[in-house]
């Protein structure tokens, strides 16, 4: 069994150069996560995070087999995908979840497809859905850092708004609010949050961590104020 002490010794052991950084990026995940899954399950929308997920499939095996950034590309991808369903939820003869699910199987079969021609196949679809702490490279941390901590001062800024729309939404469009730009503002944040968060613990866990400690948080208080600190867990660091 692993110790406090033994896990210190390998964070210092140099043979293990990725485990501080493997490390550094699952923290900052599971805090993001933890406080925009608050609020995706305060507004009963789960099932984005599901399918930005499998949207940043797509993207992420686009750069790996035409080569690019897995970050950037994922973001492109899990955007561009996040913003169709923000449009097209405005229509109300289609629910949102139906849209959502739309959606997720568009992007996601893309990616198998290119993904599978690639030399490594099934390698790399492992990597991909069950994440790699061993290959995370220096950049990434920065890219990490920065656009954890953009998320989070937005997340902080557009609190009041945010959960008002999630307690009565027709009210807050009467009142002139931008709710469309809102929704997308919140749909962008999922997808940033997703995609620092694939690389280490995969596109399959990753939702798992988006919803899972929000949800928990939510049946041991009813205060979104202390729900937002109970949320960020310790499930990354399990992979240790």
């Amino acid at each position: 069994m692993l110790t406090p002490l033994d896990f210190i010794a390998d964070l210092l052991n140099p043979d293990l150069r990725f485990l501080p950084k493997a490390l550094v990026i699952a923290l900052m995940s599971s805090i993001v996560c933890g406080v925009i899954g608050c609020h995706v399950v305060l507004r009963g929308m789960a099932f984005i995070g599901d399918a930005v997920a499998h949207a940043v499939f797509l993207g992420l095996a686009v750069a790996f087999v035409f080569g690019g950034s897995l970050i950037v590309e994922g973001t492109v991808a899990g955007v561009i995908t996040a913003l169709l369903v923000a449009v097209f939820s405005q229509n109300r003869r289609l629910k949102e979840d139906s849209i959502i699910g739309i959606f997720f199987a568009a992007a996601f079969a893309p990616g198998i497809v290119i993904i599978s021609r690639a030399p490594g196949y099934a390698g790399s679809l492992q990597q991909f859905l069950f994440g790699s702490t061993t290959g995370i490279p220096d950049s990434d941390l920065v890219v990490v850092g920065v656009s954890g901590t953009v998320l989070l001062l937005i997340a902080l800024l557009l609190h009041k708004e945010f959960v008002a729309i999630a307690v009565d939404r027709e009210t807050v469009r009467s009142l002139g609010l931008p709710v469309f730009w809102l929704d997308i503002i919140l749909y962008v944040m999922v997808t940033l949050a997703v995609v620092i968060s694939v690389q280490t613990i995969g596109n399959i866990l990753v939702f798992a961590l988006l919803i899972t400690p929000a949800a928990t948080a939510q049946l041991l208080t009813d205060r979104l104020a202390i729900m937002m600190p109970l949320a960020p867990p310790s499930v990354p660091l399990r992979r240790w």
